[in-house]
């Protein structure tokens, strides 16, 4: 948090810093709550990671990702960010929307928790323009979605004709052919 403090210069950004606990605080709760109501308490309130690797993405994420956007967002490290809350995602019941949503979850939380003080202080513009940024890792997000959809069709698309493969040639229905010349 300390590298943080030195790299920022402008109001936004301080304000951001002094309300960053609350601010995560409600963002693991929006993001929390988009699971079932089941799930949702489990994961709000076992704090041991081992037993709630979920709940410890999340709550890393949402860490890792406001420092990011605080110091500028770099595409790549924001992506490894993204990486494990998207994966998780990605192979649960979700929408696309649903999945990369809670990315903008951010600006809804700020404008609550800060959003008088932003006005107070004549931060639109500044406010604006970090709202760019959570546009932008929604952006990546969505990217990660999409290949992690990919590879997850790829594999279930590869298992089917294995095991229709395999059904086939136990049954008698499929025979080797052999490298015959005259066929090419």
């Amino acid at each position: 948090m300390g590298a943080i403090r030195q790299l920022l210069s402008n109001d936004l950004e301080k304000l951001l810093i002094e309300s960053r606990a609350a601010i995560l605080q409600e963002w693991f709760t929006l993001v929390v709550e988009t699971y079932p109501s089941e799930t949702a308490r489990f994961l709000k309130s076992q704090k041991d990671p081992f037993a709630n690797p979920v709940g410890r993405a999340v709550r890393n994420g949402v860490e890792d990702l406001f420092d990011e956007l605080l110091r500028g967002l770099n595409r790549e490290h924001a992506g490894a960010l993204l990486d494990p809350m998207i994966r998780i995602r990605a192979i649960q019941n979700f929408t696309p929307s649903e999945a990369i949503g809670f990315i903008f979850f951010l600006k809804t939380v700020i404008r609550k928790i800060i959003g008088k003080k932003i006005l107070e202080r004549n931060l639109s513009q500044e406010f604006y323009a970090f709202e760019s940024k959570v546009d932008d890792l929604g952006l990546i997000a969505f990217d990660i979605y999409m290949k992690c959809r990919e590879k997850i069709y790829e594999i279930k698309a590869n298992e089917f004709r294995n095991r229709h493969y395999s059904a086939f040639r136990r049954a008698g229905l499929i025979s080797e052919v052999p490298d015959d010349p005259a066929l090419k």
